[in-house]
């Protein structure tokens, strides 16, 4: 019995005439407070983002820029979305993910009839105990993929904007904290007949977006012959501990940004919002998860401070999304990279 149909056996009378509902009781235990953690230096952390770069690399082949993007993703807090056509290893690239970080990789499949508490929870009434007990959803993990978003309704979407922003849900009036760090990778084929296209607000909650893309020859030949792809992923071992991932994105928060550079990623932010073919821009949101994901590529390349080429690495990836425009994706991004050319880099 969900909390909408059993209402009234949870409510009790007051002196003043007044229903009110019983608590709500969560099924798994609470969470103790943390011990406090040593913080990891810049160039463990370097180290750490670099070794899982190799190693999500041993598995998707023949994808360098998109295994970049998905770490920094993960190395700065961010969220990814996955953009391709079927069978290109979206799925593959996110479990990966999620094996080397040490966490597991709760599944949501996305389908027209996916209601928002099969993402969140929800709350049931207890006879026994006379209470409302909260049982969590999928979306209460490290790791969550949701597989084809754009086949979720509007209203299952929405489910997810709360959760990516402020890294809680709220059911029933109650506010539930995720575990942290908390990553939410989607995936959406393009294009395709019986999908909702993601609204602007969903798609900004995604600091990154990136496409496989298909193999060359020799790539997709190593694949049909059993390197890589989901036979090294069986073997895939994970590199370090979510505590270690948490003081990993703990550490990249601490790399230092010059305010030329972040000026340099904010002035890209902001041209888009000219761009005769954008009707929507980039937001400001889109400015502070640049300059975050600059400060990842920057751990990748070994440095404890960013500069531009940071910047460039990740604004396609970090901007093109965002865009609302009558524009295929490409063009998109072609508007971004037209940024690139004309928005001024600062010098040393």
């Amino acid at each position: 019995m969900t909390a909408s149909s059993g209402a009234a056996m949870g409510r009790s009378g007051s002196d003043d005439g007044t229903e009110r509902r019983a608590p709500i009781v969560p099924v798994v235990a609470e969470q103790k407070d943390r011990e406090p953690e040593d913080a990891m230096d810049l160039a463990g952390a370097a180290s750490l983002a670099r070794a899982l770069h190799d190693a999500v690399g041993t598995v998707v082949l023949g994808a360098s820029s998109a295994v970049t993007v998905a770490v920094c993703a993960a190395v700065s807090g961010g969220h990814l979305l996955i953009e391709d056509v079927p069978g290109t290893g979206k799925t593959v690239l996110a479990r990966t993910l999620a094996t080397t970080l040490g966490a597991e990789l709760s599944r949501i499949q996305g389908h027209t009839d996916l209601l928002p508490t099969d993402v969140t929870g929800v709350s049931v009434y207890s006879p026994d105990r006379g209470d409302w007990r909260f049982h969590p959803g999928p979306v209460f993990a490290h790791v969550v993929l949701l597989d084809e978003l754009n086949r979720t309704p509007p209203r299952t979407q929405s489910a997810l904007l709360e959760a990516m922003a402020e890294e809680q849900v709220t059911v029933d009036g109650a506010r539930w904290p995720l575990p942290r760090p908390h990553l939410v990778i989607a995936t959406q084929n393009p294009g395709q007949l019986g999908t909702f296209p993601l609204v602007e607000s969903q798609l900004d909650r995604f600091a990154l977006s990136t496409q496989l893309g298909y193999p060359d020859v020799e790539t997709e030949l190593d694949l049909a012959m059993g390197e890589g792809g989901r036979d090294a992923l069986a073997k895939l071992r994970p590199v370090c501990s979510t505590a270690e991932w948490r003081r990993l994105v703990d550490a990249c928060a601490t790399v230092r940004v010059a305010p030329e550079v972040a000026g340099y990623a904010v002035r890209l932010a902001r041209s888009t919002r000219d761009a005769p073919a954008i009707r929507l821009g980039a937001s400001p949101r889109a400015s502070i998860t640049l300059v975050r994901s600059a400060q990842a590529h920057a751990l990748l390349q070994g440095r404890s401070y960013a500069i531009p080429d940071d910047v460039q690495a990740v604004a396609v990836a970090g901007l093109a999304h965002r865009l609302v425009a009558d524009a295929v994706p490409d063009q998109r991004a072609n508007v971004v990279r037209d940024a690139l050319r004309s928005v001024p880099v600062p010098r040393p």
